[in-house]
């Protein structure tokens, strides 16, 4: 009784998300959550945001989540590559212009 469940998705296209809450009674806060989700990335990694973005919150707060809100933080991810190359080029560029030494040219003395 303390356990909800919600399956959503389109089997023919291939997004399935299956989701679980369970719900502390006293309390009305989502204590924990589960899912399991057929589909592409995004689709699993907007179930994985889900459940760690829910645990805590109330049934109100949790209802009042918006898949705009979802999308908005996974397009984190797409700032966090294009910073993360930024850095591997501006990382190259002064790499590159440091003077090189050729050290098995070089004869020991």
């Amino acid at each position: 009784p303390d356990v909800g469940t919600g399956l959503v998705g389109a089997p023919a296209c291939g997004d399935v998300m299956k989701l679980q809450i369970r719900v502390d009674e006293q309390s009305g806060k989502i204590v924990d959550v589960k899912f399991k989700t057929f589909g592409c990335g995004s689709a699993i990694a907007s179930s994985s945001y889900m459940t760690e973005r829910v645990r805590g919150m109330s049934l109100e707060e949790a209802s009042q989540i918006r898949n705009t809100e979802i999308a908005k933080e996974l397009l984190l991810a797409e700032d966090a590559i294009k910073s993360a190359i930024k850095d591997y080029k501006t990382k190259r560029a002064s790499t590159s212009t440091a003077p090189s030494v050729n050290l098995s040219s070089q004869q020991a003395a």
